[in-house]
């Protein structure tokens, strides 16, 4: 166990630096070297079987999670607020992706799992775990972090990659709505005897109360932060980046106790947290804390997957489960994407514009990851008939074969697209 987690903290220190001139990731190297690591007897004791470790499994992915998603919030630099329609239209990309290419997938993945045996419940939360994009995988083609400094203009962010950003950093929470619905489904029955109660209480009311934690805490941190009357609280001006550690936690903790999406809430701080002195340098130590953080947790997951892998993950792996893996990488999220964000789009000069080859690699660039496994591991806790084995593997599957397919594809297409030197 000390071994593995030495090992991802010294491959976290220097994997940036070696990896930053080949078409080659992070993660790829972690899977390749724990599926190496799993074929021999070195990494005995790690907690690696889903059905025995699912807590453990539930906390450690959920904890990269939510430190992705500060990380994401903090390096969104284009304004949004609720009450002001004029800084909407910049964020019309994301909508896009969220409102109709994510339903889109669900439902054609779930198609896919009931077509291939699965129970209805069973199929819905298949289409729910591989449906979001992830916030901890695809750093390639996500934004750098926040630019600070009032001498840079920071809504000039490069229009795909801020696309994918916000995409990922807001569809975990959203995708938590139809994970219920599996779970209902598998517990209740069917539909028409919680209908009413799923889509009032998980579609609405707790998406709208993890929002509106998130921003009523990154309100309240960035007034202590940057204006409170006494100098000792006022830490932004000592540069206390460590903050970025207390605003996720609390904000996380506080959405999860006010029973709404904490995953939103950490999001929605992060957000508004960075909305307060928008050029000030503060803002980019505390994404640094949170982006390292991330990296470390990251790595060491992809380690113990790819140990995973060589240990059993897949031995309830068959066709049918790399056809679907496959099929939502090459065919579902793309076509379902594309589609998206192609009718009646916002023109290029504007804000939120994307042109026809940004609009297709906003599309195929739906990284899979670590979100899918803490998605499945809360499933399966809370219906233990939620956890079938040839879900875990057809995850698992899925998830290397993106961090494949994604991480070998990402320089080429961007540096095709120009996005690849503003990233």
């Amino acid at each position: 166990m000390y071994v593995v987690a030495g090992g991802s903290l010294l491959l976290a220190i220097v994997l940036p630096a070696l990896l930053s001139r080949w078409a080659v990731s992070a993660p790829m190297v972690l899977v390749g070297v724990g599926m190496l690591l799993g074929l021999t007897p070195l990494p005995d004791g790690l907690p690696l079987d889903p059905q025995e470790n699912r807590a453990a499994i539930e906390h450690v992915t959920e904890l990269v999670v939510i430190v992705a998603l500060m990380g994401v919030g903090l390096a969104l630099d284009r304004p949004l607020a609720v009450r002001d329609p004029r800084t909407w239209g910049g964020w019309a990309p994301t909508w896009r992706l969220l409102g109709i290419a994510m339903p889109l997938t669900i439902g054609a993945i779930a198609l896919l799992g009931w077509w291939a045996g699965l129970p209805v419940a069973a199929a819905v939360l298949l289409g729910a775990v591989l449906a979001p994009t992830d916030p901890v995988l695809a750093s390639d083609v996500q934004v750098a972090g926040p630019q600070t400094g009032l001498e840079e203009e920071v809504d000039e962010h490069d229009e795909l990659r801020f696309t994918l950003t916000s995409e990922a950093g807001l569809n975990d929470g959203l995708a938590f709505p139809f994970v219920y619905l599996a779970i209902l489904l598998a517990t209740e029955g069917t539909l028409h005897a919680f209908g009413l109660e799923w889509f009032g209480l998980y579609v609405v009311l707790k998406v709208v109360v993890g929002v509106a934690v998130g921003i009523g805490v990154g309100r309240l941190l960035s007034l202590v932060a940057f204006r409170s009357r006494s100098a000792s609280l006022r830490v932004a001006e000592r540069g206390e980046s460590l903050l970025a550690l207390a605003a996720l936690l609390a904000a996380y903790g506080v959405g999860e106790v006010a029973h709404g999406y904490g995953f939103l809430s950490v999001v929605a701080c992060a957000m508004t947290f960075r909305s307060a002195e928008r050029s000030h340098d503060y803002h980019a130590a505390m994404h640094e804390v949170a982006e390292r953080l991330e990296r470390l947790l990251t790595l060491f997951v992809l380690l113990v997957l790819g140990i995973a892998l060589t240990r059993g993950l897949l031995d309830a792996l068959d066709w049918r489960g790399v056809a679907i893996g496959l099929a939502l990488l090459l065919v579902v999220r793309p076509v379902s994407g594309f589609v998206a964000l192609a009718a009646f789009a916002r023109r290029t000069h504007q804000t939120g514009g994307l042109d026809r080859g940004q609009q297709a690699a906003a599309a195929f660039f739906g990284v899979r990851g670590v979100g899918s496994i803490y998605y499945l591991a809360y499933a399966s806790g809370e219906d233990p008939s939620l956890g079938l084995d040839w879900l875990w593997s057809t995850v698992g599957f899925t998830i290397v074969a993106s961090v494949l397919l994604h991480g070998v594809l990402a320089v080429p297409v961007l540096k095709r697209v120009g996005s690849l030197d503003r990233g």
